[in-house]
């Protein structure tokens, strides 16, 4: 179905909008209505000084890794004679420009970007591009994106919990290139309040919901889905509904509220009293919402009681009994010893991220290996069984081994990808919905993800795509907390008021539309608020809700098309003081200004067809600017533009 969707939106494409490339090149049969001239925001307008300081990669370890990208060369080949086929030729360096940009900095090479590239002679400028792009923020950006659909990231996953210092988290451990292993544990293991340690916001994610904690747990991290057997044993796989209380047991005394007890909570509810205590000094006894907020989101903390966990009482198997008490135990393997004196939530985060479990290794490993390859060695990604076998058994080991051989270190797993011949060859297209195993002559095509084609245009757009970013824990902990014990109703207010003015949700949205362009906030998607609203550009690209795992679309619809066609983002590029009519117009030839469009939009030459009909749209419109204008927006309408080759 998603197949011929795609072929309905192609050849809907090809007919009403001016192609390029494989897809060659036709001009619509109206014109594009030119949108009210509106000043782009001076804050996009100027390219930043700096943007962030992001880890860099090790030169030393080069050598080894592109060893490790010939072993996965050579496990792909052995499979490809097995079955008779080949592997495809090697991408052009425009092609890989292009695919190298969208996966590792999430957007398209600017045209001096593209131009540094295609124009070096350096033997080892692939490498060098790699290297380069993986220490950039753009690549804390993109990854930024990958793991909030994974981790359905989003601003507010409850009334009064405020996330920004867990996304905050998420992020720095990106930039900082943290081993994975290391931030999952935090995450499993952090106690205290989201500004103390950002980890805590992923258990405040799941807040209330126990049961869905661990199955969403185990299928993120370890490919496994086991939600079934919350309620009965599965009825395809192994898992029994015991092994899954068994399991929940381990996290069962978790809690994410002030215990009595707590300094300032010795009696009575310190929120409540405060709140009851504000009705008297409001008009009308009308609390404002930011006071309600952020005395409330000061209740929220994680911490580990002794809790015994028991079967629900309706449990109908013979081997136990409703109601009674469960022992925690894993699934597979054994706590390691480590953590066998630990607390039952460090002993499942030890077992859960210990580099003897495989299935951790094996879950990532395939999870990235899907993200730039296309399709998963396992497929679906979270749903490792025996009646899913990985189409490469043996690379499948390898890159779960290389995993731990790197210590967990993201960035140099995946410059062994990055490196293979595999990764840099031709694109093959594949359809992910049949029956057929993918043997990887080369990565499959992709549609750009909705964050892809957003950073995408805002490259084409503005000179500073950057213009804020999200709020660090250090910017956050002084206005958010709250010293129950300490602070007294006036300095509580206080508090709130500062609220009020920096982070509360009206006052930072109202913000960032200093950044807008009729009403869309120019800024890279990962740094906007989550979830955007339905009629968003990202959503309707695709962007999920964040309330599933992977909720993400690469479906196309209608109202794509039309917020290419005419939406405002789509406009803004061609604006007085955008980035590509800057970099045109600063040009005197006119084949130079067409060569520019091209390479700033598609990464690529023009070919001589390309040429006739640019110099035909050029001759028809008098003002010469309109005809740039328009091969500009017909480039970006091609299906050229928004696939990964």
């Amino acid at each position: 179905m998603q197949r011929i969707i795609m072929r309905f939106i192609a050849l809907t494409l090809f007919i009403i909008c001016f192609l390029a490339g494989s897809v060659s090149a036709q001009k619509r049969p109206t014109k594009p209505q030119p949108a009210p001239k509106i000043k782009l925001p001076a804050s996009v307008r100027t390219k930043p000084s700096h943007v962030m300081d992001v880890a860099k990669v090790s030169p030393s370890t080069r050598g080894r890794l592109q060893g490790s990208a010939l072993e996965i060369d050579q496990l792909i080949e052995n499979r490809l004679r097995e079955k008779d086929q080949r592997p495809n030729e090697m991408a052009s360096d425009e092609v890989f420009l292009r695919r190298v940009y969208l996966d590792i900095a999430g957007r398209i090479p600017t045209l001096q970007e593209a131009t540094d590239f295609l124009e070096s002679a350096v033997q080892d400028k692939r490498q060098n591009l790699i290297d380069q792009l993986l220490e950039s923020p753009d690549y804390v950006s993109n990854m930024y994106n990958f793991w909030a659909d994974t981790l359905r990231l989003t601003d507010r996953p409850q009334a009064n919990i405020i996330a920004d210092p867990y996304l905050s988290y998420i992020k720095d451990s990106i930039r900082t290139n943290k081993p994975y292993d290391e931030w999952v544990y935090e995450m499993l293991t952090a106690n205290g309040k989201v500004w103390e340690d950002g980890a805590v916001g992923y258990q405040l994610r799941d807040d209330g919901m126990p049961l869905p904690y661990v199955d969403n747990t185990v299928r993120v991290f370890l490919g496994t889905q086991i939600g079934c057997a919350q309620c009965h044993d599965h009825p395809f796989d192994d898992w029994t509904q015991y092994q899954f209380y068994q399991l929940a047991a381990f996290t069962n005394g978790t809690r994410t509220r002030m215990l009595k007890g707590y300094p300032g909570f010795e009696k009575t509810n310190p929120a409540n009293d405060l709140i009851n205590e504000a009705r008297t000094k409001f008009d009308k006894g009308r609390v404002p919402g930011n006071f309600q907020r952020l005395v409330r989101a000061n209740t929220y903390m994680v911490s580990e009681v002794k809790a015994a966990m028991r079967l629900p009482h309706d449990y109908a198997y013979s081997d136990h009994d409703p109601k009674e008490l469960v022992a925690p135990a894993v699934l597979w393997g054994e706590i390691p010893t480590k953590a066998i004196d630990s607390t039952p939530r460090e002993q499942f985060a030890a077992w859960l991220t210990s580099d003897t479990n495989e299935q951790f290794s094996k879950t990532i490993a395939n999870r990235l290996w899907k993200r730039f390859m296309g399709v998963g060695l396992v497929e679906p990604i979270d749903d490792f069984q025996d009646i899913y076998p990985p189409s490469n058994e043996a690379l499948m080991e390898f890159l779960s081994e290389e995993i731990v051989r790197n210590d967990f270190d993201l960035k140099e797993f995946m410059r062994s990808i990055f490196y293979s011949r595999s990764y840099q060859r031709e694109a093959s297209d594949f359809d992910p919905s049949s029956d057929q195993k993918y043997n990887y002559p080369g990565p499959a095509v992709r549609r750009m993800t909705a964050e892809q084609v957003w950073d995408s245009i805002l490259t084409l757009a503005v000179q500073n795509p950057w213009p804020f970013q999200r709020p660090t824990h250090d910017q956050l902990a002084p206005v958010l907390d709250i010293n129950f014990a300490q602070d007294n109703y006036n300095r509580v207010l206080q508090k709130t008021e500062t609220f009020k003015d920096t982070y509360f949700a009206s006052t930072y949205k109202r913000n960032l539309n200093t950044h807008s362009y009729q009403g869309n906030i120019l800024c890279r998607a990962s740094e906007l608020p989550s979830p955007l609203p339905p009629q968003h550009f990202l959503r309707q690209f695709g962007q999920g809700d964040r309330e599933t795992i992977n909720g993400s679309q690469e479906d196309a619809t209608v109202p794509q098309i039309l917020a290419m066609f005419n939406g405002p983002i789509t406009h803004v590029m061609l604006e007085e003081g955008s980035a590509i009519v800057d970099n045109v117009l600063s040009i005197e030839s006119t084949r130079d200004r067409v060569d520019a469009i091209f390479l700033s939009v598609l990464s690529r030459m023009p070919t001589g067809a390309d040429r006739r009909i640019a110099a035909g749209e050029l001759q028809k419109t008098k003002a010469d600017n309109v005809g740039y204008g328009n091969i500009v927006w017909g480039l970006l309408n091609t299906r050229e533009f928004l696939f990964i080759p």
